[in-house]
């Protein structure tokens, strides 16, 4: 049974990635890859992740992937179940693997199971569409939305698809002798979208938290300009916490007039087939220039191939009240090479190791921690 902190307050989980590949048919039974995070997650009232795949018995393995990375069997879903996930947002990139039916099937399927989902629907009006979700009296809204949008997977007023962020690229010339300087930001249509959607779920919830699929894959502390614009703008139209997903590794943390932003939770519980990426990935310009050192995978973890430090991990949790966050802090983990997220405990050395990464991710962002117990507070 959840613990709560008040009767006037509850506490909260948010997770990152997750959609492991691996099943039962591969002697990966689905109940074990969350049993040694479990426990944590009973001990708090309100639980949130990202749901990365599409689960449906329609084209898995004949979708434009080309294999069911992107698209699970229905069972495999029994994750969310078994994590105790009360809602989960839709919005990224895996969500139209296997194009609009077995979105619409994932959608149908998660709320069956008495999860609330946001992020992607049958039209933009839906995927726009909060995930609201109450305990004790105090209401949390979610709202999900995507910026590295698989082709032709943005909603639209008569299309199924996800809630878009998009980006716009710009390239400025510093001299010949020089490193040419990428600027990215926000496209002005989504983001008064979502300035929309803020306003509108302001007033029907006591904490309001967007969730971002967006950022730099697999490179630690890179954060993208758009990035910092959306969450500091988000917090300004009156967001009280945000998360975001989709690098595979723990990214920075930042307090923004006293709001904490978690620019990327990591995975939470993933596996991948096939090994790493093709094509693009593997070009030596690109593995020899931003991704140096990083597109090299640890060979003890051959299904987590997002670089070595894609099994580090993250919790974000809070208090919440009706009137604000109380506390706020983080849950360090580790994916242990059963690919079973692995709560760290203070007096670890893998504790430590964690607390030195999120300050080394961090550097360069506001903020202060201080470890407390197995928790890592936020200053806000």
């Amino acid at each position: 049974m959840a613990i709560t902190e008040t009767s006037s307050e509850i506490s909260f989980l948010g997770a990152g990635d997750c959609g492991p590949t691996h099943g039962p048919k591969d002697g990966f039974p689905i109940e074990r890859y969350s049993e040694l995070v479990r426990p944590t997650l009973a001990t708090v009232d309100l639980r949130f992740a990202n749901c990365e795949r599409q689960y449906s018995t329609r084209k898995v393995g004949s979708g434009p992937k080309g294999s069911a990375h992107g698209c699970q069997p229905p069972e495999m879903a029994q994750i969310f179940t078994d994590c105790g996930f009360d809602a989960v947002t839709i919005a990224n990139n895996h969500m139209y693997d296997y194009g609009p039916g077995p979105l619409l099937d994932t959608r149908a399927l998660l709320l069956e199971k008495g999860i609330k989902v946001t992020g992607a629907g049958k039209n933009l009006e839906e995927a726009r569409q909060p995930a609201i979700v109450e305990r004790n009296g105090i209401k949390v809204g979610f709202l999900g939305y995507c910026s590295v949008l698989p082709d032709g997977g943005e909603a639209g007023p008569d299309k199924i698809g996800i809630a878009p962020l998009r980006v716009k690229t710009y390239y400025e010339p510093r001299g010949p002798h020089a490193p040419t300087r990428v600027r990215t930001e926000p496209d002005e249509r989504d983001m008064k979208m979502i300035m929309d959607d803020i306003a509108s779920l302001r007033k029907m919830v006591d904490i309001l938290i967007p969730v971002f699929h967006w950022g730099v894959l697999w490179v630690p502390r890179i954060i993208a300009d758009y990035q910092v614009t959306v969450a500091r703008a988000c917090i300004d139209a009156g967001a009280d916490l945000i998360m975001g997903h989709h690098a595979h590794v723990p990214k920075a943390i930042e307090v923004y007039k006293g709001k904490a932003i978690f620019y990327s939770l990591s995975n939470f519980c993933m596996t991948k087939p096939g090994g790493p990426f093709p094509g693009v990935w593997a070009e030596a310009p690109w593995a020899h220039g931003a991704m140096r050192n990083h597109t090299d995978q640890d060979p003890d973890y051959p299904l987590l191939p997002y670089g070595k430090d894609s099994k580090r991990t993250l919790l974000a949790k809070a208090i919440f009240s009706k009137d604000s966050v109380k506390r706020v802090s983080y849950v360090p983990m580790m994916i242990d090479k059963l690919y079973r997220p692995e709560v760290l405990h203070n007096g670890d050395p893998r504790f430590d190791d964690m607390v030195r990464y999120m300050e080394w991710t961090s550097e360069g962002f506001n903020h202060k921690f201080t470890v407390e117990g197995d928790e890592v507070v936020i200053k806000v």
